[in-house]
């Protein structure tokens, strides 16, 4: 058990996955076991979750700095992004990153749009003329950051993954057209949970392409029958909660949101860099290391304990919170 900025985390040493799944904090685990007991002795109601869902919708919203009001809840990043992706005509063009996460890049391929894409570094530069830009804010394959202030100035319609981002970073994208992430990861909640803020003019553009009772402007007198009656902002993208995720991310979400994020991220780049620069290599700002392993390292690190993903030919590491300076001898030692 380990302790970390006010909380108490059950992550062994050598956990470097949060990029892949993220470790709860113990009161989150223990509300969504909670939340699982009370299913199985049939305690909850169809309205229990309720004020889960309102309070996690908030505290996305302080992360990323939008008003709740314009924050719509989902169960994944593709699901989410399908509503913008619709709102766009066919043949539409939308610019992305290189070898993006594909939840953020299919949708719109799969919407008939002219999708191209270029290097990272040269995203801002090359937004001029398209109709959307959608990019993550940190490579989920090796950590970059997207200039966000140079993405800014473009002009362009922009769509921000924030998945490997918020959570960590701190964040204020209230300018950006659309902001989606997943709460699995670095929000340290449960799969099946993600958020999309959107602008107002997001939120006309949009499309509820799975639109159901729990988006409609009052859900409980939506369930039956028409016409068409959803609600005025962004819960008009909104699809049935997933309740146990919601429970979690209830508690997650203002755990963080209520830490000084900026902390929290020197701490993680503060080990990241440690641990590159002891092996000989550039310090690069952000929480997530990849490096090029041979199969012999890879499966040395496995052994040690380390606990990493394999992503885009490389290892994949990531330093959250609950991260100290053991897991970065543990890597150390093992490649030593």
């Amino acid at each position: 058990m380990r302790t970390s900025f006010g909380s108490t985390f059950d992550v062994p040493a050598g956990y470097l996955n949060t990029p892949s799944i993220g470790v709860p904090p113990a009161p989150v685990a223990a509300e969504v076991a909670d939340a699982v007991r009370r299913w199985a002795g049939g305690l909850d109601g169809p309205t229990s979750a309720e004020p889960a869902v309102d309070t996690a919708r908030e505290a996305f919203g302080k992360l990323v700095g939008a008003p709740v009001s314009r924050v719509a809840i989902g169960a994944s990043v593709s699901q989410l992004v399908a509503n913008v992706a619709v709102g766009l005509r066919p043949g539409s063009r939308v610019l992305v990153a290189r070898g993006d996460f594909t939840s953020l890049t299919f949708p719109f391929a799969a919407r008939g749009c002219e999708v191209t894409e270029v290097e990272l570094a040269d995203v801002p530069t090359a937004a001029a003329g398209h109709d959307l830009v959608a990019v993550s804010v940190v490579q989920s394959a090796d950590g970059r950051i997207v200039d966000l202030d140079a993405l800014r100035a473009a002009g362009v319609p922009v769509l921000l993954d924030a998945t490997q981002a918020v959570g960590w970073l701190p964040l204020d994208l209230a300018w950006a057209d659309y902001v989606v992430a997943a709460g699995y990861k670095w929000l340290l909640s449960p799969r099946g949970s993600a958020w999309l803020a959107c602008s107002p003019a997001g939120i006309e553009r949009a499309e509820p392409v799975a639109a159901n009772w729990w988006a409609g402007d009052d859900p409980w007198t939506s369930v039956y029958g028409l016409p068409l009656r959803l609600a005025p902002d962004a819960r008009r993208l909104d699809i049935s909660p997933v309740w146990l995720a919601q429970y979690g991310a209830a508690v997650a979400l203002p755990y963080l949101a209520s830490l000084d994020l900026a902390a929290v991220r020197d701490h993680n780049v503060a080990l990241a860099d440690s641990l590159l620069t002891s092996l000989g290599l550039p310090a690069r700002g952000s929480a997530i290391v990849s490096l090029e392993l041979t199969d012999e390292q890879a499966a040395r690190l496995a052994a040690a304990g380390v606990r990493s993903a394999s992503r885009a030919g490389r290892t994949r590491l990531g330093f959250h919170l609950y991260n100290t300076s053991e897991d970065v001898d543990l890597v150390l030692e093992a490649l030593a």
